[in-house]
């Protein structure tokens, strides 16, 4: 029996005939089964969470993303934000994607069988016990990403993997399984869909939560932000003045003498005049979990409505 990702729905077996509004009904809901599949694995990314937290806080760790493909690629997008987001150096963001960086542009569907190339990049990047490995595929079966989970693990680096398959090697080989249960595409077989969806929104949920718990946000913002144009700058010159309660000119100097750190800058004109009892604690350091955590905030109510 083939896995649920590779199965065709029979709801969808004339999907080509299907007028514009129904076609694009049928494809939308593909996508709600996607977020509902991350839902269903909030309690096992909350734990994968928690221990690359714990191994990144503890030294100068790396985060390594591999995958093969559109899970591949879709692990690159997440590491690659992670810089101008939250500052997190270059250094510690690695992409071992199968056939290469230059396969994120140009697709190499043979590369993925390729376990040995996948336990000889572990290899020479020196993946160690400070690094926390985040894998993804689709199928759970993919030879290059599972190898690497494998050496990775044999290093003694933290692995997380994510599958859209249950019972899968991928699953099995990560200390950090997560199963993102899409089922079968309403495209068949076209796991860049509901299963490249779940994939990207578990990402997003992994990595800023840890990014949360590294004490890279505070007060909601992104402080540790790389204002490095037009609009970065005057989104920092705005954070600054909503959170030290200044003027947008006060916010704009303070940015100026901090070289454009946010954090320094808030910090300077907080320290400028007293501060009450209720007014909350300092901003956070990068080591912390951040100031005010939790505080009147329903963590299941969505996002516009804090």
């Amino acid at each position: 029996m083939s896995d649920e990702t590779e199965r065709a729905d029979e709801r969808f077996r004339n999907l080509e005939d299907l007028p514009g509004p129904r076609l694009l009904e049928a494809l939308i809901g593909g996508q709600d089964e996607a977020l509902r599949a991350v839902r269903a694995a909030l309690p096992q990314i909350d734990a994968a969470v928690e221990a690359a937290a714990d191994r990144l806080a503890a030294g100068q760790g790396r985060l390594v993303y591999c995958g093969a493909g559109t899970s591949g690629r879709l692990a690159m997008l997440d590491g690659v934000e992670l810089g101008p987001t939250f500052s997190w150096p270059t250094e510690r963001c690695v992409f071992l994607l199968a056939g290469g960086l230059g396969a994120f542009s140009q697709a190499r569907e043979g590369a993925e069988d390729e376990g040995g190339a996948a336990a000889t990049a572990v290899e020479e990047m020196r993946v160690g016990p400070g690094d926390v490995v985040v894998a993804l595929a689709a199928s759970g079966r993919t030879p290059y990403t599972i190898a690497a989970v494998q050496a990775a693990r044999a290093r003694g680096a933290l692995t997380i993997g994510f599958a859209n398959n249950p019972g899968t090697p991928l699953l099995e080989a990560a200390e950090h399984p997560v199963l993102l249960r899409t089922g079968p595409e309403v495209l068949a077989g076209s796991t860049r869909l509901a299963a490249g969806t779940a994939q990207k929104a578990a990402l997003n949920l992994f990595s800023t939560a840890v990014m949360v718990r590294l004490g890279k946000v505070f007060r909601g913002r992104m402080v540790d932000m790389r204002p490095s144009n037009r609009k970065l700058r005057e989104r920092a010159r705005r954070m600054v003045a909503e959170v030290a309660a200044c003027s947008q000119d006060q916010a704009e100097a303070a940015l100026q003498v901090s070289g454009g750190a946010i954090r320094e800058a808030i910090r300077a004109l907080e320290a400028e005049r007293p501060v009450s009892p209720d007014a909350g604690s300092a901003v956070a350091g990068p080591a912390t979990g951040g100031a005010d955590e939790g505080v009147g905030v329903d963590p299941s109510a969505p996002a516009r409505s804090r």
